[in-house]
């Protein structure tokens, strides 16, 4: 792998932003973002990507790629927490390990955004359909860690409530928000889209900025909480989405031969929610542990594939090629 590329990613200014955070926690600086700005970057973030990605779909035929990525998306949003269950019911109480595995089945919104600038700077594009992929893959792995649940626990709590649960997926914000762009943004007329144009793209590397700032604090305070479960989980929280990303990076080269797809491939199958899942399992699984897998997807996970992971799924997406 090209030290070069490792080099570039860990001083790309977001994640250096990332870092001050994780620094303003340990030495309990009084930084603080508000809430309520937190919130409304978060918003305008999953709204650039997905009007941007409308915006990219409305000028492409649909194609049979296209076809064939949501149905990759929706396989790997489910075989993830398929396998990934077995190997945590080992080691944990079946609750918790069902709401991990829907963590690391399903996608983290923000690791996507991240990738979107990572691939900037190598002066990388991919196709505005991978924002449909992500969405796609929120909700399928929140129902297979669901149903493995009510499957393996004798007393499941969740039985008679996958129908509540879907719902909630579906309507979840963030869903709702990449979902909803990416709709406007492929109805929306051209010409008028173009007024909206610097607000999407000019000011998007700064607000991600000033966010990532605020994730490296959170995951600071996380990571705090997590380190009591040990080794295991630590080490699942990294080898796991290595191998998840390596592999997708590998296998959608059967699909797209569009470098740009097939990183974002691989950073959605390494990638895990620490926003859509939590929210659904507090009704799912109320007594899997989210001090595990919140920690777990924030505090091991995303600072892994922001700093080290991408460059490795971008560097096998160069090297390894089919045909």
């Amino acid at each position: 792998m090209d030290p070069q590329l490792i080099l570039s990613s860990l001083t790309n200014p977001t994640l250096l932003f990332f870092a001050l955070g994780i620094v303003a926690t340990v030495v309990r600086s009084d930084l603080e973002i508000p809430a309520t700005t937190v919130k409304f970057i978060s918003l305008y973030l999953l709204f650039a990507i997905g009007f941007k990605g409308g915006q990219e779909l409305a000028h492409s035929d649909f194609s049979t790629e296209i076809f064939f990525s949501l149905i990759l998306g929706i396989v790997a949003a489910c075989f993830v927490p398929f396998y990934t269950f077995f190997i945590l019911k080992r080691r944990m109480e079946v609750s918790d390990a069902a709401a991990v595995a829907a963590t690391y089945g399903s996608v983290s919104a923000v690791t996507f955004v991240a990738a979107t600038s990572f691939l900037e700077a190598q002066q990388q594009t991919f196709g505005g359909h991978m924002v449909a992929v992500m969405a796609l893959m929120e909700t399928p792995a929140i129902i297979i860690g669901v149903i493995l649940m009510m499957k393996y626990e004798k007393d499941s709590s969740s039985r008679g409530r996958l129908r509540s649960i879907f719902h909630h997926s579906l309507t979840n914000g963030s869903v709702l928000m990449v979902v909803g762009s990416l709709v406007i943004g492929i109805i929306a007329d051209s010409k008028q889209a173009e007024g909206i144009k610097p607000f999407t793209t000019d000011i998007f590397k700064g607000f991600l900025a000033i966010f990532l700032l605020e994730m490296g604090m959170v995951t600071a305070r996380r990571f705090a909480a997590f380190r009591k479960y040990g080794w295991f989980v630590a080490a699942f929280g990294i080898v796991i989405p290595l191998i998840n990303g390596v592999f997708f990076a590998i296998f959608s080269g059967l699909i797209t031969k569009n470098p740009g797809n097939r990183f974002m491939f691989g950073v959605l199958a390494a990638s895990a929610s620490y926003i859509a899942v939590p929210a659904a399992m507090r009704l799912a699984a109320p007594k899997a542990d989210p001090g595990l897998y919140i920690p777990m997807a924030l505090g091991v996970t995303f600072p892994f594939n922001i700093t080290i992971g991408m460059p490795i799924y971008y560097a096998v997406v160069k090297y390894v090629n089919f045909g």
